[in-house]
């Protein structure tokens, strides 16, 4: 199963701050909007999310269809046929997509120590 670039969604308290500190890091900005208060920052192959306000708890994504620089790859498995594998395995999801659907979707599930999980296909 190809669950495409892998990153981590983080929730900030103040995105200027975080901002800041990744970039001392070495982080430097691959998108978003610090107006609308997120930013996707990007050190090599690493990607964390820094969202203000979005979410209450941090969020491991995955994003089918695109690799680490949000580029299309020519090859991936749809979120939706990854739901489809997840369900056939066992696995419960806390919301799911429409299977008779294409484009753009996403799912999420939660691991078995409580970290929550987004499968968000742009495409």
């Amino acid at each position: 199963m190809k669950l495409g670039a892998f990153s981590i969604s983080l929730a900030v308290k103040d995105i200027q701050k975080s901002k800041e500190f990744y970039e001392s890091l070495g982080f430097s900005s691959l998108g978003g909007d610090i107006n609308q208060k997120w930013l996707i920052l990007k050190n090599g192959n690493a990607i964390i999310g820094l969202f203000e306000g979005m979410f209450e708890n941090n969020i491991i994504t995955f994003n089918p269809g695109w690799d680490e620089n949000a580029q299309n790859l020519e090859s991936f498995d749809d979120v939706r046929a990854i739901q489809q594998h997840l369900k056939s395995h066992g696995i419960t999801l806390t919301s799911e997509t429409e299977p008779n659907t294409n484009g753009p979707a996403h799912i999420t599930l939660t691991d078995p120590d409580g970290n929550n999980i987004l499968i968000d296909q742009h495409r």
